[in-house]
């Protein structure tokens, strides 16, 4: 499969998957930061002091073997993190589906985590 611009993409379905799995962890915290703000401004400025040190950490700025090892256990819990090793591994370097699954389950228990604590807090708030 080559799309308009001629860069090859190795597996379209362990793509679809990560893209799926990556959708359900950024809906999950963005239901969480829903979930414990009272007003809309607080879910604006929750969600804006999440993305902006989650994109600087990420690994697309500066490499994460740079930074300090106490920081390097914080990104484990950053789903863009993991999304961009398997693009970048699927478009580049013909990752494997086992290497896609070692990047693809921090996602998945991300999502389970946040969409079940504001799923319990929105039933809290309704009660």
């Amino acid at each position: 499969m080559s799309p308009t611009f001629g860069v090859q993409i190795r597996s379209f379905w362990l793509l679809f998957a990560a893209i799926f799995v990556f959708i359900l962890a950024m809906v999950g915290v963005g239901l969480f930061i829903s979930a414990i703000s009272k007003t809309q401004q607080q879910a604006i400025l929750g969600t804006f002091i999440f993305l902006v040190p989650a994109v600087a950490l990420s690994g697309y700025a500066s490499p994460i073997e740079n930074m300090p090892n106490w920081l390097q256990w914080v990104v484990e819990i950053n789903p863009i993190k993991h999304f961009l090793i398997i693009v970048n591994g699927l478009f580049l370097k013909d990752m494997s589906a086992a290497l896609v699954w070692l990047n693809l389950y921090p996602m998945l228990i991300i999502a389970a985590c946040t969409l079940a604590v504001a799923s319990w807090l929105f039933s809290q708030r309704l009660e």
